[in-house]
C-alpha cells in the first residue's frame, strides 16, 4: 500500500463537502435515476429478494446482460459460463486482474488513466508499464505501444470511452492493440462503462468483437454511469469460460456477491428501449457543451471529449505552481471542486498543469459552477 495513495477523487469530494463547494470532481450524477429502475428495486425488496443471489450473479440479470450485449455489441455470450456479476466495475477490474495476472507479470496501462488501474496492477504484484496518450486528441504513439509489449506482458487495460480524457479509441487503434495482444499472447481487459456516452459521431467499438480477440478479452461494464446509479455498485465482467471460472473464484472470496434486489432492477435497466440511450447521449452532449463554454470563458485550455462525461483542462494560464495548489485554491476560494491532473499519471509532473472536471450534473449545477469560475478571469484578464 505504500506504493500508491488513497483516492484523490474521493479526497476532493470530502473537501467539497467541507467547503460547501460545487462538486465537479467525482463522477456521480446529481439528478435522479430512471423511475423504472427505482420502482423495480423497491418491488424486488418488497418481494423479499433480500438474501444472497448466486455468487456470480442472479440468472435473470445475467440473461439480461447477454441480451443487451448481443443487440449492442453483436456478441453471443453464454450467461451461465461467461458472465460474472460484481460489486461495481471497480471490483470487476481487480477481480479480473487477480484472476489472470501473476506476480512478476507486466500490465500495460495507457496514461492518463483512471486512478484505480495502477494500484490494481500493484496489488496483484505485477509491474505496470505506462504508454502515454498525447493531447490534444489523446493519441498514442504506435511505436511506444509496441515497445511496451515484452515476453512478460500478461494484459493491457483499455478504457474506452476514456476517463479522464474523453478519448474514444478508434477501430484502427484497437486493431493495432489486438494484433499486439495476439502476437504476445496477452489478454485485453477493457473498461467500457461509458459505452453509451458518445459525441460528435464517435463510435464505441468493443475490442472483443475484433477477429481473434473474443477468446482473449475481458469486457468490464456496469450500471453506474449509463443508468445514473453509482451508489448501487453493480458491475460485471464478460470473458471466455476458462477466464470466467477464474474471475468467479476471486470474486467469491472478495465480496461473495452483489446486492440481490439491485440485480433484479438491473435486469429492468438493461431492457430499457433503445431510445433511452439516444436521449442519454443527447442530454450529455448538451451538458458537455455547456461546461466547455463556461471553462473557455473562465480561461481554461480545454480538451474536447468525444465520450464519457469528463473534461481535461490546461490551467497554465492561471499561474499556479501545480495542479494540487490550483485545485485546493479552487475548492476553498472559488467554491468548485475538481480533480488534480497529476492523480491520473504515474509521474505527477506530467499532470501538474491539468485538472479534470465532470459534467454529470444538472443545468442548474453547471450554471452555478460557471458563475463561480468566472471569478478566475481576474487572475489573467
Amino acid at each position: 500500500a505504500d506504493r500508491f495513495t488513497e483516492s484523490v477523487i474521493r479526497e476532493m469530494t470530502r473537501l467539497a463537502l467541507e467547503y460547501d463547494a460545487i462538486n465537479l470532481a467525482q463522477g456521480f450524477p446529481d439528478f435522479p435515476a430512471p423511475e423504472e429502475l427505482k420502482q423495480a428495486a423497491i418491488e424486488a425488496i418488497r418481494a423479499d429478494i433480500n438474501q444472497y443471489a448466486i455468487t456470480w450473479g442472479a440468472r435473470a440479470f445475467r440473461e439480461a446482460i447477454a441480451e443487451k450485449v448481443h443487440w449492442y455489441l453483436g456478441l453471443e455470450v453464454d450467461p451461465e459460463r461467461e458472465i460474472t456479476v460484481t460489486c461495481g466495475s471497480t471490483e470487476a477490474m481487480i477481480a479480473s486482474m487477480m484472476a489472470v495476472v501473476d506476480p512478476g507479470d507486466e500490465v500495460i496501462i495507457f496514461e492518463p488513466f483512471y486512478e484505480n488501474y495502477g494500484p490494481d496492477a500493484i496489488l496483484t504484484e505485477a509491474r505496470p508499464r505506462y504508454v502515454p496518450l498525447y493531447p490534444p486528441d489523446w493519441r498514442f504513439d504506435p511505436d511506444e505501444l509496441r515497445a511496451a509489449f515484452t515476453p512478460r506482458t500478461k494484459a493491457i487495460v483499455i478504457n474506452t470511452p476514456n476517463n479522464p480524457t474523453g478519448k474514444v479509441f478508434t477501430r484502427e487503434e484497437l486493431e493495432l492493440i489486438a494484433a499486439l495482444c495476439q502476437e504476445w499472447d496477452a489478454i485485453a481487459i477493457t473498461d467500457e462503462i461509458y459505452e453509451h456516452i458518445l459525441y460528435d459521431g464517435a463510435e464505441h467499438i468493443a475490442i472483443a468483437t475484433l477477429p481473434g480477440m473474443r477468446e482473449r478479452t475481458i469486457t468490464i461494464n456496469g450500471l453506474s454511469k449509463t443508468y445514473s446509479v453509482t451508489g448501487w455498485r453493480i458491475g460485471y465482467a464478460i470473458a471466455p469460460p476458462e477466464i470466467t471460472a477464474a474471475i468467479r473464484k476471486v470474486h467469491d472470496f472478495l465480496t461473495v456477491g452483489a446486492a440481490a434486489p439491485l440485480q433484479e432492477a438491473g435486469a429492468v435497466a438493461l431492457r430499457l428501449p433503445r431510445s433511452y440511450y439516444e436521449r442519454l447521449a443527447a442530454e450529455y452532449a448538451a451538458r458537455r457543451d455547456r461546461l466547455l463554454r463556461a471553462l473557455e470563458e473562465a480561461g481554461f485550455g480545454v480538451y474536447k471529449p468525444r465520450g464519457a462525461y469528463y473534461i481535461m483542462t490546461d490551467i497554465s494560464r492561471f499561474g499556479f505552481e501545480d495542479d494540487v495548489a490550483f485545485a485546493h485554491y479552487l475548492v476553498r476560494e472559488i467554491g468548485v471542486a475538481v480533480v488534480p491532473g497529476s492523480s491520473f499519471y504515474e509521474n505527477p509532473e506530467k499532470g501538474r498543469q491539468q485538472v479534470r472536471f465532470c459534467f454529470c450534473k444538472t443545468e442548474a449545477t453547471l450554471d452555478a459552477a460557471a458563475e463561480r469560475l468566472l471569478r478566475l478571469r481576474e487572475r489573467w484578464a
